[in-house]
């Protein structure tokens, strides 16, 4: 019991036992307030009918809909946004921190700099910036363009990309399937030692002939859409609204000045006989990063890259002051046209809480495997 309780079992339960209480008493407290004021405590006004828009749903939503279902909307576009902006500031910030150690005097200089202004201005303050600037670009019939493809107006950013039509719930089953099918193959070849560069190709051949016969067998159709001006606003291909836009440039900009700082240390924690021996074997610079120092460098890269992850899926919560309807802006509404604040603030923690540590969990098995890279097995 000493493990347990230590030195002090009688002071320890004391603490318990008024922790306890204080939380009982403001539960109680709060569950009175509320039956005094009409409201009713649970989550029973989920299934009520929503009496608000939101203007950028990934999910088909209007008024009158369930408020499940437009917190499912906010929670899809805080997905969206924080899985757009781990992989693009992982991305700058690796291109960055290699540059930071280049030869290139003035390479180096503009990276530095770039990484002490972003790292030492406020993020909210960068994303009135970006807002500003996506407002402040030209009506769609003046658009400035690229390639006659890419356009950039004040009602947002509009690119190429695939359109998806009579895309059903068995479409999204049977592309859910070959997925998880290809995925399983991988972690079970894998774990054989049998996944060799011919079966790769193969599996992953066959998974694209899956998804391109997916279609036609489901109804469903898919055509590459390239943006077009028609009439007084820009049709086709994607459209990243002004609040998406700024949302998503200032988390990856925010977090890829962080991100190249770990990847120069990360990098420099190597030794510098690694590089040696490796020109000794005749590797060039671009061979000596990606197969000998980075792998290394994982080792001491990926766990605060995981903290910055962290970071940047709940900073993505700053995307109300900017306009754009994410998890928090909606359940803000929630609680304010239900009046539920408790519950609704309640399942807003316990999502948050759960995308957190879902991502915390991956990175950590990502980490040990990494960790084990290098090591002298006995």
């Amino acid at each position: 019991m000493s493990l347990w309780w230590g030195d002090w079992p009688m002071t320890q339960i004391a603490v318990i036992a008024a922790v306890t209480a204080l939380f009982w008493l403001l539960g109680h407290n709060t569950v009175e307030t509320m039956a005094r004021i009409g409201i009713t405590p649970g989550f029973e006004f989920l299934s009520r009918p929503a009496n608000f828009e939101i203007g950028e749903a990934p999910i088909a939503f209007k008024a009158g809909d369930p408020y499940a279902r437009a917190i499912l909307a906010g929670l899809l576009n805080t997905l969206r946004a924080a899985a757009l902006g781990c992989v693009l500031a992982t991305i700058l910030g690796v291109i960055l921190g290699v540059a930071r150690l280049s030869g290139n005097l003035l390479l180096a200089g503009l990276v530095r700099w770039y990484v002490e202004i972003i790292r030492n201005t406020p993020l909210l303050l960068q994303l009135f910036f970006w807002i500003s600037l996506a407002k402040s670009f030209p009506s769609p019939r003046q658009a400035l363009s690229a390639f006659d493809s890419f356009f950039l107006t004040n009602r947002g950013v509009f690119v190429p990309g695939l359109g998806f039509h009579n895309v059903s719930a068995s479409t999204i089953w049977l592309l859910g399937s070959l997925a998880i099918a290809y995925l399983a193959f991988l972690v079970w070849a894998r774990r054989k030692d049998s996944l060799s560069g011919g079966r790769l190709v193969l599996a992953t051949a066959i998974l694209l002939c899956g998804i391109v016969l997916a279609f036609p067998l489901t109804g469903a159709s898919a055509s590459w859409e390239i943006p077009a001006l028609a009439g007084f606003n820009i049709r086709g291909g994607y459209n990243l609204t002004p609040e998406f836009a700024a949302l998503l440039t200032g988390l990856v900009v925010k977090f890829s000045a962080a991100i190249a700082e770990i990847v120069r240390a990360g990098i420099q924690s190597v030794d510098r006989g690694q590089w040696e021996a490796s020109r000794a074997l005749g590797l060039h610079g671009g061979q000596i990063m990606r197969l000998i120092v980075l792998p290394q460098a994982l080792r001491v890269i990926t766990p605060l890259t995981t903290s910055s992850y962290l970071d940047l899926i709940k900073d993505s919560s700053l995307a109300v002051a900017i306009g754009y309807p994410d998890l928090v802006s909606i359940v803000n509404t929630t609680a304010n046209t239900t009046g539920q604040s408790l519950e609704a603030l309640t399942l807003l923690i316990a999502i948050y809480l759960a995308i957190n540590l879902s991502v915390s969990a991956a990175m950590n098995v990502y980490n040990k495997r990494v960790a084990l890279r290098g090591t002298v097995r006995s």
